[in-house]
């Protein structure tokens, strides 16, 4: 299940939670936070296999990148030495050689860079997204934590006083 959508859920559920009159808490049901909190649990590592799949993805167009440059290199090899055998074209074919090999070199690089960095953005956002992910499991296990031990009545104490203490 889509992460996005299980935390749409969970905000669903607070939103559709009953509040407590006078103050900012609400009461939200137990079971169904804990399921879509399973559930996210569940969605997480697909979302690391994701990004895993996004890190395969970069070695293939890397290594496809380098077969590329390999092949271009030796085509310029051949190229070269095809013209070298002519005397009068010689020092025009290294030229354009090298600049062939060059060019193969930037292109390889170029498309080495920009995988990189379509993979250091893939992650940066599922980074971002999953830290925000577990901001909202800790606030609201915080606060559902909270509100269970302000409702819990105190040891020793009479509960006709803790509903005047509450009261005032």
């Amino acid at each position: 299940m889509d992460i996005l959508h299980l935390v749409d859920r969970l905000e669903e559920l607070f939103n559709n939670s009953r509040p407590i009159p006078l103050t900012h808490t609400v009461l939200v049901d137990e079971d169904r936070m804990l399921e879509i909190i399973d559930q996210m649990r569940i969605a997480i590592p697909d979302e690391v296999k994701k990004a895993q799949q996004i890190l395969a993805q970069r070695d293939r167009v890397l290594a496809q990148a380098q077969e590329e440059a390999n092949r271009t290199v030796k085509l310029a090899k051949d190229k070269g030495e095809n013209i070298i055998s002519r005397d009068a074209i010689v020092e025009g074919a290294q030229e354009r050689g090298e600049q062939i090999i060059a060019q193969a070199r930037a292109e390889a690089e170029a498309i080495r860079l920009e995988a990189d960095e379509y993979v250091i953005e893939s992650l940066a956002a599922l980074e971002a997204e999953l830290d925000r992910l577990i901001g909202q499991a800790r606030n609201g296990i915080a606060k559902l934590s909270a509100e269970r031990s302000a409702f819990r009545p105190r040891e020793h104490e009479d509960p006709d006083e803790m509903q005047a203490e509450e009261e005032v």
